[in-house]
């Protein structure tokens, strides 16, 4: 039990459904979602859609999207992958020979098509109860009528004003300024979208006007999407890869996710006593941040379009992940891993709804970088994701940029199984760091006993390039022990990622948790 003297926050309870998030507005939606007959899947789609409204920096309709669901009454794990392919004409090639190292995080070059909106109508008309328009609704009313900034969004917004271009400035600023906390934010070309995606599903999307007006927009700026490539947009379902710590079983998406590289990360710990050390002491976050390299240096030459790339079950086997733990020395940190995807994120939404027949469903929800690639389509204004730079332009390499690809995501979501059975849906947000902090709360609950919102509130740190980032939730001594094994230590601008989790406990009531470090809640009813 927590100290309820000091600072923070209880788990919520609730008997029939609920969900967790970053916005406590789409909480709220997905709530009423459910209260109105429908189920965990037209909540969650709900909330998600509306959340491109309330945090417009860390997704929207131009972004992808992965899903881990159970079906109602089922132990089944489905796999979604909403995450879409490069354009046909990409040429890792014509990049370099333009003497580009990466793909530029701005330039049309990085957009690939928008997979999210393909995967919801899917996952709405296989899985939901109420339909599209029902799922839509909230989204396109607030879309129009507006939703107050709030605090964590404000912070994220001011610092990426510069990533906006063109029209996408006028769209999603204020007078050329970053809105400020309780200004209203509206989108009323996002929800003539939306309108058109309720009645005519993703055809309304991926081809006719708006997807004209995408490419069109695209194309001006140098890029070489087609309507083709819109057209052709297809979501996959997937079989998920799984592993397992402390008596739970994790499943995650196989590549082109990155979900293997927690399973890894996990494994290696088995190797070591854990549970034996201060939770939040040197000892462990050196571990960690030890594996941490180990594992997203396997991830860096593996992981990519599962079309392109034969090696990333290696990295889920017992044998890898003792071979690797062998390298790690607890008396020192070793050199920064080796760099592979060109970029990384911090900007990600994550949404999570159980509901009153315990079909549980975790999704995930991006644009890549903060406002994605800024740029937005010249009439409807949908802000383009900047996926492709998570290709690398090394010659050969499994997760080279081409066309047709999907590029390497670190955007993961994460399920639990207790005893065979669904226990907790969950993710974490913060771009590469996903999957460590899967492995992190995963530990925080088994070694530390922790309960699903302590679990998620202690701080983190993570093994990031050639930095050892330390949240300030560690103590000074914490940092200068680190500092004494030869790591970099740096205390970040911001926070690292955020994270949601519902728990079933044993008869049957949820437990939620949700993030501090966001502006949102857990909410049952």
């Amino acid at each position: 039990m927590r100290d309820f003297m000091t600072m923070g926050r209880s788990a919520t309870f609730a008997a029939n459904g609920m969900c967790a998030t970053s916005h406590p507005l789409a909480a709220k939606v997905a709530v009423q979602m459910l209260e109105a007959g429908g189920n965990a899947v037209d909540a969650a789609i709900a909330g998600a859609v509306l959340l491109g409204i309330c945090e417009p920096q860390m997704t929207g309709i131009g972004g992808d999207c992965f899903v881990l669901l159970t079906p109602p009454g089922e132990d089944r794990v489905v796999a979604l992958n909403g995450s879409g392919r490069a354009p046909a004409a990409l040429n890792a090639q014509a990049l370099r020979d333009r003497g580009m190292a990466t793909v530029p995080l701005g330039g049309p070059e990085a957009v690939t098509v928008p997979g999210a909106i393909d995967a919801f109508c899917k996952l709405s008309r296989d899985f939901g109860k109420l339909g599209l328009k029902a799922s839509l609704a909230p989204a396109i009313h607030y879309a129009q009528a507006g939703v107050p900034v709030a605090p964590r969004v404000a912070f994220d917004w001011a610092q990426s004003v510069d990533a906006l271009q063109g029209v996408a400035r006028d769209g999603f600023l204020l007078n050329g300024q970053a809105p400020t906390a309780g200004q209203m934010f509206r989108a009323p070309q996002q929800a003539e979208v939306l309108r058109r995606i309720a009645m005519d599903g993703r055809d309304a999307f991926y081809e006719g006007e708006v997807a004209e007006d995408m490419v069109a927009s695209l194309n001006a700026m140098g890029g070489v999407q087609t309507l083709d490539d819109f057209a052709n947009c297809e979501s996959e379902y997937t079989a998920p890869i799984t592993g397992g710590y402390g008596g739970l079983d994790l499943w995650e998406h196989p590549p082109n996710g990155q979900g293997a590289t927690a399973i890894l990360i996990l494994n290696m710990l088995k190797h070591f006593d854990i549970a034996g050390m201060d939770p939040f002491g040197a000892e462990r976050a050196h571990i960690e941040a030890e594996a941490t390299k180990l594992a997203y240096d396997a991830r860096n030459r593996f992981i990519a379009d599962p079309d392109h790339t034969t090696k990333a079950g290696y990295m889920a086997t017992p044998e890898t992940a003792a071979k690797l733990a062998a390298l790690i020395d607890p008396t020192k940190a070793m050199p920064a891993s080796v760099p592979g995807a060109e970029a990384v994120h911090k900007d990600t939404i994550f949404i999570t709804v159980v509901d009153k027949d315990r079909m549980c469903v975790s999704l995930i929800y991006s644009v890549f970088h903060s406002f994605g690639s800024g740029i937005a389509s010249d009439k409807f204004g949908v802000l383009f994701q900047n996926r492709g730079a998570g290709f690398t332009l090394e010659a050969g390499h499994p997760n080279e940029a081409g066309g047709g690809k999907r590029p390497m995501h670190t955007i993961i979501p994460g399920l639990l199984k207790k005893d065979g059975a669904p226990y907790m849906p969950f993710g974490v947000m913060g771009g590469a760091y996903q999957s460590t902090g899967h492995a992190r709360f995963i530990t925080n609950m088994t070694d530390f006993g922790m309960d699903v919102q302590t679990a998620i509130d202690g701080p983190r740190c993570f093994a990031d390039g050639d930095k050892l980032s330390i949240e300030t939730g560690y103590s000074a001594d914490v940092r200068q022990q680190l500092s004494d094994l030869g790591h970099n230590v740096n205390i970040p601008p911001g926070p690292i990622g955020g994270a949601q989790a519902i728990g079933i406990s044993d008869d049957g009531v949820l437990i939620g948790g949700s993030d501090p470090r966001k502006d949102g809640c857990a909410l049952g009813y």
